[in-house]
């Protein structure tokens, strides 16, 4: 007998019991952060290649574009670290950029429990 897969059913996972995995939308102060994150990165480029810094980096040009231009406005950890490294940056300038400018704390918005 041969196994066929179910045509909705991966062949190593049994989506009968798989949990779809749900991202909380991004609040607005959280977009304009990474905003101000991207800003940063984008100026403290200044005119060099952005493909050198992407490879150094370890992304694709095209992630450092969207970073830089807040179309991806919550890198991932390691991201923002090897732009820093790549660009010389201390991890702190990146933090200090990332807070909001007043003293209210980023509004995380968590998921509803059931």
């Amino acid at each position: 007998m041969v196994y066929r897969p179910r045509p909705y059913q991966h062949r190593y996972l049994n989506t009968d019991y798989a949990i779809p995995m749900v991202r909380v939308p991004l609040s607005s102060e959280q977009v304009e952060a990474g905003r101000r994150l991207g800003a940063f990165l984008r100026a403290a480029r200044a005119g060099r290649d952005p493909d050198v810094i992407a490879r150094a980096a370890g992304i694709s040009p095209e992630t450092l574009r969207k970073i830089e231009v807040g179309r991806i406005p919550s890198p991932s950890f390691g991201t923002v670290v090897g732009l820093c490294d790549a660009l010389g940056l201390s991890m702190q300038s990146a933090v200090e950029v990332w807070r909001p400018t007043d003293d209210k704390r980023m509004a995380i918005q968590r998921p509803r429990s059931s």
